[in-house]
């Protein structure tokens, strides 16, 4: 799946869980590729998501998100796309996973409608330090190909 940035995600900022996530992946998204839009709020417009017939209640059902060609997306799709955008291509892979991939696209309607009670068993401060720990991981990998040279795991020099 490629998308154009900047991706533009539509999420619940009054969500402590979602809030937590997105901030996690815009602190970390160094290359400005994700801009995210607070769709909770009482009285929501966007031009772009009227045009796209998307109203404040289906962008509270599901996450949603556009890309710079116009190109909608939401979901589990918006999960993988937003986390390779900031560089967190480990995560990215398990939300695209080919086997696993299923399995979340019948999980995520649940998890996003009980997000609020989720939220109140503070998974968000879990969820959070796991974006962390990621993007910890991942700029300790990306340093070590400041001359151009990187090593992969598995593969000899």
């Amino acid at each position: 799946m490629n998308a154009a940035w900047p991706l533009v995600i539509y999420y619940d900022a009054s969500c402590p869980l979602c809030r937590e996530e997105m901030h996690a992946l815009t602190s970390h998204d160094h290359r400005q590729r994700l801009r995210l839009v607070d769709a909770s709020t009482p009285r929501f417009q966007d031009p772009d998501t009227a045009a796209a017939g998307l109203d404040a209640e289906a962008l509270m059902r599901l996450i949603h998100a556009r890309d710079a060609q116009g190109r909608w997306y939401r979901g589990v799709e918006v999960f993988e796309l937003a986390y390779r955008a900031a560089g967190l291509y480990g995560i990215a892979s398990v939300w695209g996973h080919p086997r696993l991939r299923p399995i979340w696209d019948r999980l995520y309607p649940w998890v996003a409608r009980f997000r609020q009670p989720l939220s109140r068993l503070r998974l968000n401060r879990l969820y959070g330090a796991m974006v962390r720990r990621a993007a910890k991981r991942a700029q300790r990998r990306s340093a070590g190909c400041a001359s151009g040279l990187c090593h992969l795991p598995g593969v000899d020099p």
